[in-house]
């Protein structure tokens, strides 16, 4: 419920806000949010998806990218990939 009522209020304050404004906030709205994430960085041929669970993706907008850690082999590794290559998507 809390997240609805976030994604709504967002919705209707971003209506009024241009394009540009925008994108700059949806990089950051990623911030915000903590849950599971799949991450996907695609750059032709090359596609690589990590899981965030129970973590958060951070943007760091005015640098171009996107960091956040996730368990590989046992391991807790940063991640940092560029926004405009980069998917994020909710999983459950």
């Amino acid at each position: 419920m809390k997240k609805m009522v976030l994604i709504v209020v967002a919705a209707v304050w971003m209506l009024g806000c241009t394009e540009e404004q925008q994108n700059k906030i949806s990089r950051y709205g990623v911030t915000w949010l903590e849950g599971n994430y799949k991450v996907t960085y695609a750059d032709g041929n090359h596609v690589k998806s990590w899981l965030v669970i129970d973590g958060k993706v951070t943007s760091e907008a005015e640098k171009g990218y996107y960091f956040f850690w996730v368990m590989e082999q046992g391991k807790r590794r940063y991640v940092q990939t560029p926004i405009a290559r980069t998917y994020i998507e909710e999983v459950e």
